[in-house]
């Protein structure tokens, strides 16, 4: 979805012509619907859209920081795929269903166990250790596999086989109740199919600066756009925060700032989700 200038929303759809301009400068858009008490201004690059104050306390609030270890509500595991040898453990409140693997861009995942908050926690360490995988992958990466994916079938199999030897490490089924196995793909839900090769991501807005070109694939924060010119270059939504956005007209030229490609086999170390 984008917010326009006004507060008007509309959907984002794969295959559809994208044009907007973002005007008026970028300020913190302040915190779970809060405004910014100084509507601080936030430098074009960052990625979070809020001011070091704002972004302390969106932290405060957040499962990661563990600062609600009392929360009454389930939680479950996951094991979340973003391409060839790249998947990650997590957690998430059962209440948001798969909405967190939505936002990651995972392009496939399946549920491991279910319980409360501490003892979601304790599984995904002790599986990260004993699996060897991570508990979050950079955006830069997941912008790199997901070019070139293999099929539904073998992504299915690959998570399988990790689920597996989750189900064979011992201890934490003690404490969550183990879920059978179920794999779940987005990559239709993205519009991934066959993306071809990535030439560039979206450094920054700036004021004025025009986005043109048609919408490829939609993944997490990620939009995938073919530009005029024919590039293949990404926008990470988490730029749009605290600009407002104005539509453009069908003849705008592209005018905001593109960075290189990610190297598809390598890990970045910057907007680790």
């Amino acid at each position: 979805m984008l917010r326009w200038w006004g507060g008007r929303v509309s959907p984002v759809a794969v295959g559809q012509p994208l044009v907007f301009r973002a005007v008026g400068g970028r300020a913190c858009a302040g915190v779970r619907g809060n405004a910014c008490p100084v509507a601080a201004e936030v430098p074009g690059r960052s990625t979070g859209g809020l001011c070091p104050e704002c972004a302390r306390l969106d932290r405060a609030h957040s499962v990661a920081a563990d600062t609600f270890a009392d929360d009454p509500r389930p939680y479950r595991v996951y094991l979340a795929w973003f391409g060839p040898g790249t998947v990650k453990v997590g957690i998430t409140g059962e209440h948001r269903g798969p909405a967190r693997l939505l936002e990651q861009g995972a392009v496939a995942f399946c549920w491991l166990g279910r319980g409360p908050l501490m003892a979601a926690r304790r599984t995904e360490e002790v599986l990260r250790q004993a699996l060897g995988v991570p508990d979050r992958v950079s955006y830069e990466r997941k912008r790199g596999l997901r070019v070139g994916l293999p099929d539904a079938g073998a992504r299915r199999g690959e998570i399988e086989e990790l689920y597996g030897r989750a189900l064979g490490v011992g201890g934490w089924g003690e404490t969550l109740e183990a879920l059978p196995f179920a794999a779940h793909d987005h990559g239709d839900v993205f519009g991934l199919g066959e993306l071809p090769a990535l030439d560039g991501t979206v450094s920054e807005l700036v004021d004025g600066g025009t986005v043109t070109g048609r919408v490829l694939a939609a993944a997490g924060p990620d939009l995938h756009l073919r530009d005029p010119g024919g590039r293949h270059l990404v926008l990470d939504g988490r730029l749009l925060g605290g600009w407002g956005l104005e539509r453009g007209g069908e003849d705008d030229a592209w005018s905001v700032p593109v960075g290189g490609a990610p190297p598809r086999n390598e890990a970045g170390q910057d907007g680790l989700f």
